[in-house]
């Protein structure tokens, strides 16, 4: 009776419908907390991660890409491959255990748990950014790992299906210089592909990664569905999974919307 589980199916559904319209998803049934206050404190942590490592997979992903592509078969193309599939291949869990025995364990050189030290509230305010810093760089570089090694290949892929179109030819048969060509002409019709990427990857601003996340003790979105998934906490589970569901549709409206933006086309038909 208190969370209404009495009642048939579809009154439960209407009243759910009822409260999701207020935002309201009720209270958890670990703690009695009400659920928008558990998701509003662990956002900003998932948010900084995944923005971060997001940031860092485009910066490096697409250049890798590019490059890979206009030196197709070369020494490079061959090492960007193999690192390829080695990027596919590690587990998430590998990896960042392996990072925290190298870096936080045997060299000691950065934190393996937690966003900030025990003494955070002695330090001044660059000594806490600083902080930060340190104990976002593992889990960064574990959620951006295996996106570089993504996002590269199909950068790659895209980019020499666009070097062997026609008007590529004619460029260069014009005598125009080889990175006007790649980086004016060839790129931004080989970036559109990736635009779908970019806003299929809205919704893991915010759902974050549960393993790297319950790996490295984060107080954020990940771990906070590991542990209501572990303790049946569903009004949690529910209101995480809205929340996915929510930002994959904006995360395609966004992308369309791009798309329509970067491909002149889709404007000259309107």
């Amino acid at each position: 009776r208190l969370y209404g589980l009495d009642k048939p199916l579809h009154v439960q559904y209407i009243d759910w419908l009822r409260r999701f319209v207020k935002f309201d998803f009720g209270k958890s049934f670990v703690d009695g907390r009400k659920v928008i206050d558990k998701i509003v404190e662990r956002i900003p942590v998932t948010l900084s991660i995944n923005i971060l490592s997001m940031i860092l997979i485009f910066i490096v992903a697409i250049p890798i890409g590019v490059l890979s592509a206009t030196k197709q078969y070369s020494l490079f193309d061959k090492l960007t491959t193999v690192f390829v599939f080695i990027g596919f291949s590690t587990p998430t869990f590998w990896l960042a255990l392996l990072l925290m025995i190298l870096f936080g364990v045997n060299m000691g050189i950065l934190p393996i748990s937690g966003i900030q030290s025990l003494d955070v509230s002695g330090m001044s305010f660059t000594e806490r950014i600083i902080d930060y810093a340190k104990h976002l760089i593992l889990p960064v570089s574990v959620s951006a790992f295996g996106g570089i090694a993504g996002l590269s290949r199909y950068s790659r892929s895209s980019m020499l299906e666009v070097i062997r179109q026609d008007y590529i030819r004619t460029a260069r048969a014009k005598g125009l210089p080889e990175s006007k060509i790649i980086f004016k002409h060839a790129l931004r019709n080989a970036l559109m592909p990736i635009v779908t990427i970019l806003g299929l990857s809205v919704p893991g601003l915010i759902g974050g990664g549960v393993i790297f996340e319950t790996i490295f003790a984060i107080p954020g979105m990940g771990q906070l569905f590991y542990s209501s998934t572990m303790s049946r906490d569903y009004p949690t589970i529910m209101c995480i999974l809205v929340i996915g569901a929510i930002l994959t549709l904006i995360g395609n409206l966004i992308a369309d919307i791009t798309y329509a933006l970067v491909d002149p086309r889709l404007r000259k038909k309107r």
